[in-house]
């Protein structure tokens, strides 16, 4: 029997350690441990990666304090547009939702295209249609508001005006996701984000793109990315993993961490990614200061961590 093992994480590069208060801490590290806990009940009841994903996303969509569903950032015209995808690594389907508003878990949206459809993505009226006829559960706008990212914006949109707007990753960054590996060694990987404070309407970033911000094929591994999605979408990040071990044999470890510590890092890419192998093989590596993160095996030890000396 493979061993199943799952991770997640909140987002790569969106705080200081200068600027984390303890309580705030505490917070962030409770945010990861209840998805970890979602996505290690339905493993350990012998369900399937894709709902142990999904259930872990859907904890962090929830939790204000990620950007995601309800802790989403706004545009640069102060609303709401949230991308999402999920991906099968034992069939290769795929679902992904792009610039959308109103259901409460994008990530269950973006389930709705992939297992209803025969579409990966959809944009618009049509991926609202599409999840509310799959029963997807839907918030009004005001669910979504959250005063922190309201003030986030307008700082930025200062800066910007006063012409002094600063590279803190904060603003580029923000993003939750999780991988897993269930009993029967099949993979699969769930991504979701607001996207960047302040970003143009209309931008989007690489989460919903598959190969860039979410993969999973069971014969080499699942993978969701955070960080500067322009440069994951043009270094094909998560594709490239698999392909390195696909075709040069490189463990995933040894994959994963040159993506994001050589072609990411060397091309202004900065952020992390976790990904999972068909054996139950975790690697996490990131480029930047910190990477909200978390992992659990079918051993039940529950890790979070935040900061590099973790």
């Amino acid at each position: 029997m493979t061993r199943f093992s799952l991770a997640v994480h909140g987002g790569a590069g969106t705080i200081r350690r200068a600027n984390l208060t303890p309580q705030a801490e505490a917070a962030y590290h409770n945010g990861l441990k209840r998805a970890l806990q979602a996505g290690h009940a339905v493993l350990a009841d012998h369900g399937s990666a894709m709902d142990a994903v999904t259930a872990a996303v859907c904890v962090l969509e929830d939790e204000p304090l990620f950007n995601a569903g309800r802790g989403a950032v706004f545009t640069s015209d102060g609303v709401q547009e949230m991308d999402a995808a999920v991906m099968d690594g034992a069939t290769r389907m795929a679902g992904a939702v792009a610039g959308i508003l109103g259901p409460r878990n994008p990530v269950m949206a973006a389930r709705a295209v992939m297992e209803h459809t025969d579409h990966v993505m959809l944009i618009g009226p049509n991926a609202l249609k599409v999840a509310r006829d799959a029963g997807v559960p839907f918030e009004d706008a005001g669910y979504f508001f959250t005063q922190a990212r309201w003030d986030a914006l307008q700082s930025t949109l200062k800066m910007r005006r006063d012409g002094i707007e600063d590279s803190d990753p904060a603003r580029r960054h923000g993003t939750v996701g999780a991988v897993a590996c269930d009993m029967q060694g099949n993979l699969a990987a769930a991504t979701s984000t607001g996207g960047m404070t302040a970003k143009a309407p209309g931008r989007v970033g690489d989460t919903p793109v598959i190969g860039a911000g979410t993969y999973a094929d069971n014969a080499t591994c699942a993978v969701s990315g955070t960080g500067h999605g322009e440069v994951f979408i043009r270094f094909t990040a998560a594709a490239e993993i698999a392909a390195r071990m696909r075709h040069g044999g490189q463990s995933l470890d040894q994959a994963a961490k040159h993506v994001v510590m050589q072609d990411l890092a060397q091309n202004d890419g900065s952020g992390g990614l976790i990904a999972v192998d068909a054996q139950g093989n975790l690697s996490r590596p990131f480029n930047s200061e910190g990477m909200y993160r978390g992992t659990v095996t079918q051993d039940g030890d529950f890790q979070t961590d935040i900061f590099r000396d973790a």
